[in-house]
């Protein structure tokens, strides 16, 4: 309907729309929105523009899935999936390998410290059964991902394992007294820690010999290479490691320590991510520290190439952890 107006001074005109009364309720127009017989329309549209947009969206988003398959692909072939395309000083992790060990606490806010009490079963149990789940891979070779078959046993300073082959390592005999029947020396308040050299793809030790030992080297681990430089030249071909206290009370609580072994063999490096592979412990063996005391304790790695910095925001070439027995 349309309706024709005046204004009050006789000049100009107005039209305006009258709109028809919509009676309907509201659930009578959510059902006609739904679908309206007279015009047959579903929400609005025809069912032909309906399947129109429905086939403009499936070859849309069909072409995309092409595209991006194909970019996919295109990329992954550039990867291997055993070799990482940036490595040593072309990656983020650079050449310097680290050290880590274990246990550590399932508490987050303990960091680094070994705390425990010697005559607390529960208390002790609680750090046997973490090193007993790290160390299960090590004793149990069906939970390697090529169960085991691409380890080459007894690899020595002059039996390096074959192409393909990887070599293995034995928790059961390099240990020493760092044993799970033994719970680690845990009861015993001779606590065993194991320490593991960080691994960087294709990094290869420089070892040291008698000629160039460095200054800071301690004087027992300098004597420890020539010995085994007399005994073996070979067996000088190790990545070593040293462990003390951090400071001087540190050092006089420590106690006596020993390492089994006492470096990472060269025949283990370097690290090519090869099926089964895996990386070489040394057991700290801390035989008798001192009881309700906080120990800090620093293990070092020897190498040439492995660069030593001491910080407490950026440490390489060592690792840092805390010891305390009640």
């Amino acid at each position: 309907m349309v309706k024709h107006t005046t204004d009050t001074n006789g000049i100009g005109y107005e039209w305006e729309y009258a709109k028809v009364k919509d009676d309907r309720t509201i659930w009578q127009k959510i059902v006609m929105g739904i679908y309206n017989p007279n015009t047959h329309e579903v929400l609005g549209r025809s069912l032909r523009s309906w399947g129109g947009i429905l086939l403009f969206y499936l070859v849309f988003y069909s072409s995309l899935a092409v595209l991006f398959g194909i970019c996919l692909k295109l990329l992954l072939s550039t990867l291997d999936e055993r070799t990482p395309h940036f490595t040593l000083s072309n990656s983020i992790i650079g050449t310097n390998p680290g050290l880590g060990f274990r246990p550590r606490s399932r508490n987050v806010e303990d960091g680094s410290l070994i705390y425990y009490e010697a005559k607390n079963s529960t208390n002790v149990d609680t750090w046997v059964n973490s090193l007993d789940d790290f160390l299960a891979v090590y004793k149990n070779k069906t939970l390697l991902p090529d169960g085991g078959s691409n380890q080459q046993q007894g690899c020595n300073h002059h039996f390096y394992p074959e192409n393909g082959k990887v070599c293995d390592f034995r928790v059961d005999i390099n240990m020493g007294n760092c044993t799970s029947e033994k719970k680690y020396g845990y009861p015993d308040g001779q606590p065993c820690v194991f320490i593991k050299l960080n691994k960087i793809f294709d990094w290869k030790p420089e070892f040291y010999n008698m000629s160039n030992l460095p200054d800071g080297m301690p004087k027992d681990l300098k004597n420890t290479i020539s010995n085994k430089l007399f005994n073996d030249p070979n067996e000088v071909n190790t990545v070593w490691v040293s462990c003390e206290g951090e400071t001087p009370s540190d050092r006089e609580n420590i106690g006596p320590i020993d390492l089994h072994p006492e470096g990472f063999p060269g025949y283990y490096y370097p690290f090519t991510n090869k099926k089964d592979y895996l990386s070489p412990l040394i057991a700290v063996h801390f035989k008798k520290p001192k009881k309700h005391t906080l120990i800090n304790v620093e293990c070092r790695a020897w190498a040439r190439n492995i660069v030593y910095r001491r910080s407490l925001q950026n440490r390489e070439g060592s690792v840092h952890f805390e010891l305390m027995i009640d």
